[in-house]
């Protein structure tokens, strides 16, 4: 034998054949995981593609029907912000309304629309004489009263206004208001007297009122029917 020649190589004894059979399974599982990302790649590629070739066609589809398109000429003039109205709450308005509509006046005429027979009486024409006779009894309960004693007449009418409009809000149907026996000056009728059935007439809220019952007040008061929210008055 020549010194030269090298001796073949040998398999290692700790190498077996199950080590060949995982390693050749496991660069099987490699490589079809890897075609596998290359599929996905490739389809998420043609999908893109495709996306862009249709909003291509699109765009170029609204140019031939559009047309060619100006922009506006630039402009240095301001455009004034108009300012918004403010809103006005629908229950301020109203009620505000109703004030304009209470104004009463102290030269209103009202003797010609009393009925005084065994006492003073007032009622809207549309109401018949049965609401007079049950506000007498005392058919509806009083809820309110305002005593007027002592005031000026201003500050009366005033008085009277606001509570005629608080009990509307209230939904009171039978009120008192005193307005005393005092006189005004000497040999004179009583001021508040005369002027409480002026503007209780005049008070598109009211719709009768009788002089009160002696246990009431008497001549020195007036009690009053309002009118409903409904609209009723017979309840």
């Amino acid at each position: 034998m020549s010194r030269n020649t090298k001796p073949a190589a040998k398999t290692s004894p700790n190498t077996t054949l199950s080590d060949f059979a995982d390693l050749k399974r496991a660069l099987g599982k490699a490589a079809k995981e890897a075609a596998a990302r290359a599929e996905q790649e490739r389809l998420e590629r043609a999908k893109r593609e495709a996306a862009q070739r249709a909003q291509e066609v699109d765009a170029a589809l609204f140019r031939r029907t559009v047309g060619q398109v100006n922009g506006l000429p630039t402009s240095d003039r301001a455009v004034p912000q108009t300012p918004r109205p403010q809103p006005v709450p629908a229950s301020r308005q109203a009620d505000e309304q109703a004030v304009l509509k209470s104004s009463l006046s102290d030269e209103f005429d009202v003797e010609s629309l009393l009925d005084t027979d065994d006492t003073l009486s007032w009622r809207r024409p549309e109401l018949g004489v049965d609401v007079v006779r049950k506000l007498r009894r005392g058919v509806w309960a009083l809820q309110g009263e305002l005593d007027m004693h002592g005031m000026r007449t201003d500050e009366a009418r005033e008085r009277l206004t606001q509570f005629l409009r608080e009990a509307a809000l209230k939904g009171w149907r039978c009120v008192r208001v005193v307005h005393g026996k005092g006189l005004g000056s000497p040999g004179k009728q009583p001021v508040l007297k005369d002027k409480a059935k002026r503007w209780l007439v005049q008070s598109e809220r009211v719709l009768a009122f009788v002089q009160a019952r002696a246990d009431e007040g008497g001549n020195g008061a007036l009690v009053v029917l309002l009118q409903s929210s409904t609209g009723n008055t017979s309840s």
